[in-house]
């Protein structure tokens, strides 16, 4: 069996097919039409009605249809951002020291220079924020934009109190930056409350949103979806040279959550919190006295730190041989540094792979120990 916790994707095993294909029938009926059309640069009115009224009932907030703009995937979303709000290359961009592979690979690409900032329980931390800034702005070189996964962190799995935000907003305000969120995990949601989006807190006029249907339905339709004040909602789209998204997928989706977005989320969430539980507990009974983790209330991922004895590459070459996949821990540093962190990616595993593969795992990182040293770190940060 090959144990993949590597790529991050949603749970094929409750694709509701037969769902689907109903409601594909239907979308074709009533849309072809719309299919000989190029959709434009805002996309499926459908759809974005969905979507609007998706962020009013979970914000609190009124969101219309004509503030969201349909992208091939969040990714769009990430980097016709970029490229509106950078003006030169090596223009600064503020993250979390560890991200998405996907948005430090495009803003390398775009010849962004990273600032990365430590994470701790709560996701970025104010007090590195306020001394990145307070040091970029003394060198005249202020960042672009501040780009925040602030639920559901990929990779860590922390999530951004709501007091955390606002200081995050308000130092946003007084250096007056743009502030990026990308909400992608957000409604991937097992316990607790939902935090407030940065924009249902504050009215400031420099926030952009990201938003995706990949973690919520499947990565395959690549449907995403961004917001924003006027202005920087039209600097953006100004970017679009692609006649639109997808009108096929958007329709067939739409009519697809027509029955409900929430409903639609609770069915799935159940199963992928089941499978967080098992890998916990599985965890827990063959790496508890060695190594620690993350317990995300949400999202796909598990972060999970080992001790600094490990051999990266000879652990990476270990579980190879044994067919066990992970995203190394350097995957996700926005300066590439070799970290003793893995992630776990669980959304896709059946559960049998789950209770035979961390086993292997553990012996994996047991072998690959140079030392035999009481090891298991004191905390999940550094």
């Amino acid at each position: 069996m090959i144990y993949d916790f590597a790529v991050g994707r949603t749970n094929p095993e409750t694709f509701p097919l037969a769902a689907f294909q109903r409601a594909a029938a239907r979308a074709i009926e009533r849309d072809h039409l719309l299919y000989t059309l190029y959709p434009g640069e805002l996309g499926h009115e459908g759809l974005r009605r969905l979507m609007a009224e998706r962020e009013s009932d979970r914000e609190g907030i009124a969101v219309k249809p004509e503030q969201i703009s349909l992208t091939n995937g969040s990714m769009q979303a990430v980097t016709l951002v970029a490229e509106a709000l950078i003006e030169h290359s090596n223009d600064i961009v503020i993250t979390e020291d560890v991200t998405y592979p996907g948005t430090v690979s495009t803003y390398r690409d775009l010849g962004i220079r990273m600032v990365g900032l430590p994470i701790d329980a709560q996701g970025m931390r104010a007090d590195a924020l306020e001394a990145a800034l307070t040091d970029l702005d003394r060198k005249g070189t202020p960042p672009r934009f501040i780009y925040t996964e602030a639920t559901y962190q990929n990779p860590t799995g922390t999530t951004m109190p709501r007091q955390r935000r606002l200081e995050i907003l308000a130092l946003a305000k007084r250096f007056g930056v743009i502030l990026v969120e990308d909400n992608c995990y957000g409604d991937v949601h097992y316990e607790g409350d939902k935090p407030p989006a940065f924009y249902a807190l504050d009215d400031y006029e420099n926030q952009v949103y990201l938003c995706s249907l990949s973690k919520i339905f499947a990565p395959g339709v690549r449907l995403g979806y961004f917001m924003a004040p006027p202005k920087l909602f039209r600097r953006v789209l100004n970017r679009r040279h692609d006649a639109g998204s997808n009108t096929l997928a958007a329709s067939i989706v739409a009519e697809y959550l027509a029955t409900g977005v929430w409903r639609h989320c609770d069915e799935q969430n159940a199963a992928l919190k089941a499978k967080r539980d098992l890998l916990l507990e599985t965890l827990d009974q063959h790496l508890g006295e060695l190594c620690c983790w993350s317990e995300p209330a949400g999202g796909l991922f598990l972060w999970l730190r080992f001790p600094d004895d490990v051999d990266r590459d000879r652990l990476q070459s270990l579980a190879e041989q044994r067919s066990f996949r992970y995203a190394r821990g350097r995957s996700f540093h926005v300066s590439n540094e070799d970290v003793p962190y893995l992630r776990l990616a669980f959304g896709h595993v059946p559960e049998r792979a789950i209770r035979e593969g961390i086993p292997v795992l553990a012996q994996c990182i047991r072998e690959a120990r140079t030392s035999n040293e009481p090891g298991k770190p004191g905390s999940l940060f550094r």
